[in-house]
């Protein structure tokens, strides 16, 4: 336990320390929430969008990265199981997420005057599925894609294009029909209406029942065909 407390810390002060990550999990999203002046019913997809952008777009790329460096494969020969990291990796990005989520709910209620989350028990499990849902995601990416970059690029073009289509970045009543119905299929679409629904205290049961399959499924894709090198 305290190996993997460790192994933790020093994931999340590793995170801390990435000028881009923090940039678009904590300032981008609080940028949006000024161009859209406070709309309340954008931030439970803001708060989907920080999920996003850190299981997948920086989590393939540092996972990545410890492969190509020998970093797990020389954790494999050591008491400290390389499982370890990847999961310090998981609830360092969930932690960071978190912090990025907690800053933007805050903003939004004292600078713009929304409404408070209605039931914050509810939201915190919408959360929580949410995030390590994209991570799974993200440990599948990783899985496939074996070099730092490629692993990067590919997180990056699924990341962005479905926080759009999923109705993370603009509301999906916005977008054209067909892509609404793209948008209908992207698991990260589920992650923000379970989000939306926490937020206004409805019962999100259905979405957060498709979060958790898609968790138990990219957990399993993941392990069949992650390498440690």
């Amino acid at each position: 336990m305290k190996a993997f407390t460790s192994l933790t810390a020093t994931e999340l002060r590793l995170l801390l320390r990435d000028p881009a990550s923090m940039f678009f999990m904590m300032a981008f999203p609080l940028m949006l929430l000024v161009l859209k002046r406070g709309e309340s019913g954008a931030v439970p997809g803001y708060i989907a969008m920080i999920a996003a952008i850190g299981g997948m777009g920086a989590l393939p790329g540092v996972v990545a990265s410890y492969r190509e460096r020998k970093v797990l494969k020389r954790l494999a020969a050591t008491p400290i199981s390389p499982v370890l990291l990847l999961a310090g990796q998981l609830v360092a990005q969930v932690v960071a997420a978190l912090a990025g989520a907690v800053v933007l709910v805050v903003a939004s209620i004292v600078v713009f005057d929304v409404e408070a989350p209605r039931n914050v028990l509810l939201l915190a499990a919408a959360f929580l599925l949410c995030s390590v849902m994209v991570c799974s995601l993200g440990f599948v990416i990783a899985a496939v894609v074996r070099n730092t970059r490629g692993a990067s690029l590919i997180g990056m073009l699924v990341m962005f294009p479905m926080i759009f289509l999923a109705g993370a970045a603009v509301p999906r009543k916005a977008l054209p029909d067909s892509l609404r119905q793209i948008g209908d299929f992207l698991p990260l679409t589920p992650g923000v209406q379970a989000l939306s629904d926490g937020w206004s205290g409805t019962a999100a049961v259905f979405p957060m029942m498709i979060l958790a399959g898609i968790i138990v499924a990219g957990t399993a894709v993941a392990a069949a065909l992650f390498r440690w090198e």
